[in-house]
C-alpha cells in the first residue's frame, strides 16, 4: 500500500446523517485521522436500520475508519474539549442545522479568526443565504425542490430516486473541495471557508434539463428507461423474456447496429442516419431494434453485441448485484460482528479497505486523555 496523501491530517467532524459523514469518510480513506463528534445519544443515522449485520447500513458504510466521541455541547467542559480538538485540527466539518455552530461560537468566522490555516466546511440544505436558508432539508425534499423527481422515472406517479443522491453527491462535493483546500494550504498555508449545499449540488446536476427548459422551451419529461435526447436507448426484450439495455451514443455506433440487425438501409436513410432524426422517429427506430432482439435469446444477443462492440447491460436487481461477478467487497468489523460492504469505488493504492466501524464513544476515553484541558 502506498503512502496515503492525507496522512497526518486531522479532521474534526461535527456530523450526522449522510452528507457530513460521506465527506469525512472520503478523507479517512485518503489517510486522514477523522474524529467524529456525536451527541450523547449518538448520530441518529445509527438508528436507520440494522441491515449491516446488526448496525445501520448507512452508518456502517460512511463511518468506517473514524474515531467516535460523544459530547454534550451544552456543558462548558465538553464544549471546551471540542474547541481544543479543533485548535489542533486541519479541517473542521459540520452539517448541523442552519446557524447552529455559529450560536455555539464555532462558526467559520470565529474559528478562522483564531486559526487562519483552518479549513472549515459547512454542509447545509440550501446554503447560508436566500429564502430557504433556514429551512430543514432532507434528501427527498431536495430531490423534489430541485426538479430531479420531475425528470426521473417513468411517466405517471412520481417517485424518489432509490438512493440518497442529494446527500451522497453533496458529501462527495465537500470532500473534493476540502481536498482542493488542503492542496492549496500545503503551498500557501492558507485555510478556507467552504460552503456546500444539497440544493446547489442537485441544481448543478440538473443543468441539462434546465437548459432544455430555458433555451428550448420544454424540459424533458420522465422517459422510463429511454433517454429524452438519444435513440435507440433503453430496454429490449429477447426471445426468452430477458431484457437487455443498449445505449447508442454516436451515429457511427448506429451504423454498426444497423448492420447487426440487418437493417443496413437505416444507416443512411435521412429519417434514421442521425441521432436527431432517430429521436424524431423514435417509434420506428425502437421498433426495428426490438424486432431483432425478439428473435434472439439473451445469450445470442449478448454474444452478437460483444462481437460488434455495442454497449449493453442487463436489467439487474439488487439480488443480481449481490452476486454480480464484477462486484468487489470489503470486510469491516463492528461491535456486533462484521459486515461486507461494496468496496470503495476509489482504487488508489493507499485506501485501507478493512477499517472498523466505531461504536458510540468507542474512542471517547482515549480522546479525552489526549485532548483534555484543565
Amino acid at each position: 500500500m502506498g503512502a496515503a496523501p492525507f496522512g497526518g491530517v486531522l479532521v474534526v467532524s461535527l456530523e450526522q446523517a449522510v452528507a457530513g459523514p460521506m465527506a469525512s469518510q472520503r478523507l479517512a480513506e485518503a489517510g486522514a485521522r477523522v474524529i467524529k463528534i456525536e451527541r450523547p445519544e449518538g448520530d441518529f443515522a445509527r438508528g436507520y436500520d440494522k441491515a449491516a449485520n446488526g448496525v445501520a447500513s448507512y452508518f456502517a458504510w460512511l463511518n468506517r475508519g473514524k474515531e467516535s466521541i460523544a459530547l454534550d455541547l451544552r456543558q462548558a467542559a465538553e464544549w471546551g474539549l471540542l474547541r481544543h480538538m479543533i485548535s489542533k485540527a486541519d479541517v473542521f466539518i459540520q452539517n448541523l442545522g442552519h446557524g447552529a455552530t455559529a450560536r455555539m461560537g464555532l462558526g467559520a468566522t470565529a474559528l478562522r479568526a483564531d486559526q487562519p490555516g483552518l479549513i472549515v466546511c459547512d454542509i447545509s440544505g440550501y446554503g447560508a443565504e436566500g429564502p430557504r436558508a433556514t429551512a430543514k432539508a432532507y434528501d427527498l425534499l431536495v430531490q423534489a425542490e430541485s426538479g430531479l423527481i420531475s425528470v426521473s422515472g417513468a411517466p405517471g406517479a412520481e417517485g424518489r430516486i432509490g438512493v440518497s443522491v442529494a446527500d451522497i453527491a453533496t458529501g462527495t462535493n465537500a470532500a473534493l473541495a476540502i481536498s482542493q483546500a488542503l492542496a492549496r494550504k500545503a503551498r500557501t498555508g492558507e485555510g478556507a471557508h467552504i460552503q456546500v449545499s444539497l440544493f446547489d449540488t442537485l441544481a448543478e446536476w440538473m443543468t441539462v434539463p434546465l437548459l432544455h427548459h430555458d433555451y428550448l422551451g420544454q424540459a424533458p419529461a420522465p422517459a422510463g428507461l429511454a433517454h429524452p435526447s438519444i435513440a435507440p436507448y433503453g430496454a429490449f426484450t429477447c426471445a426468452d423474456g430477458e431484457r437487455i439495455l443498449i445505449s447508442i451514443q454516436s451515429d457511427r455506433e448506429w451504423r454498426v447496429l444497423a448492420r447487426l440487425i440487418e437493417r443496413d438501409e437505416m444507416a443512411t436513410d435521412p429519417d434514421f442516419a442521425t441521432n436527431n432524426a432517430r429521436v424524431a422517429n423514435r417509434a420506428a427506430t425502437d421498433g426495428a431494434v426490438a424486432c431483432w432482439f425478439a428473435g434472439q435469446s439473451v445469450a445470442e444477443a449478448e454474444r452478437a453485441l460483444d462481437e460488434h462492440r455495442i454497449a449493453y447491460g442487463r436489467l439487474n436487481s439488487v439480488a443480481g448485484l449481490s452476486v454480480h461477478p464484477q462486484l468487489r467487497r470489503s470486510h469491516h468489523s463492528h461491535g456486533l460482528g462484521s459486515v461486507d460492504l461494496p468496496a470503495s469505488a476509489l482504487r488508489c493504492g493507499w485506501s485501507a479497505e478493512d477499517a472498523d466501524v466505531p461504536d458510540l464513544d468507542q474512542q471517547g476515553s482515549a480522546l479525552r486523555a489526549e485532548f483534555g484541558v484543565d
